[in-house]
């Protein structure tokens, strides 16, 4: 009986082990659709994941959005739209199992690299297409101290006056000749006054 319980014990930590590695090896890959099929892949996919559990091989599905502004007849109206037209963006670890449920999921073409063989996305190529944001922690927050470290203000020391995470851009009250001035910098442009 122990025996039993120790073989199911080493079985669970290998599992688990094979499920941590195999969320490391995930890699950003696209997905050629049908077009206008990009939303149907994506839902299709997720509910797929989702029935089946393989959450460990397939972690994410994305389709780049942009939000555009139009202005007709003077009234401003916004609407989303694809930044890439007939292609899905997948997080996922390359198996046999994964190629096949995207492969033979209803609207998909194909992967995007040459014959069978899919190509996954460098980490540039993923930072210039906005797929994947980098969340930046910041050492400051509104009302404290910091200091210009790039640009034209550079050394000069202000006050946080708002911080705009999705913009990745802090709001930075410095004092220039007597006048208090609102200067907008980028996260990297600000560091905090250690007293």
């Amino acid at each position: 009986m122990s025996d039993h319980i120790e073989s199911t014990e080493v079985l669970e930590e290998a599992v688990q082990e094979t499920e941590t590695t195999e969320i490391a090896d995930s890699l950003w890959y696209v997905v050629h659709t049908y077009s206008g099929y990009e939303n149907n892949v994506k839902a299709t996919l997720e509910k797929m994941v989702e029935n089946r559990g393989l959450h460990n091989l397939i972690q994410e599905i994305n389709v780049p959005m942009e939000e555009v502004v139009e202005i007709k007849n003077g009234k401003r109206k916004s609407a989303l739209r694809k930044i890439f037209p007939g292609y899905v963006m997948i997080k996922m670890v390359m198996t046999d199992e994964s190629w096949y449920i995207v492969r033979n999921t209803r609207g998909v073409t194909g992967f995007v690299g040459p014959g069978s063989k899919p190509v996954p996305l460098t980490e540039e190529e993923v930072k210039s297409m906005g797929v994947e944001k980098t969340v930046i922690r910041l050492d400051f927050e509104e009302g404290q101290s910091v200091r210009v470290m790039d640009g034209p203000l550079e050394g000069f020391v202000g006050i946080v006056q708002s911080v705009d995470h999705e913009e990745q851009k802090v709001r930075v009250v410095v004092s220039m000749f007597g006048r208090e001035t609102p200067v907008d910098l980028d996260f990297l442009q600000a560091q905090k006054v250690t007293e």
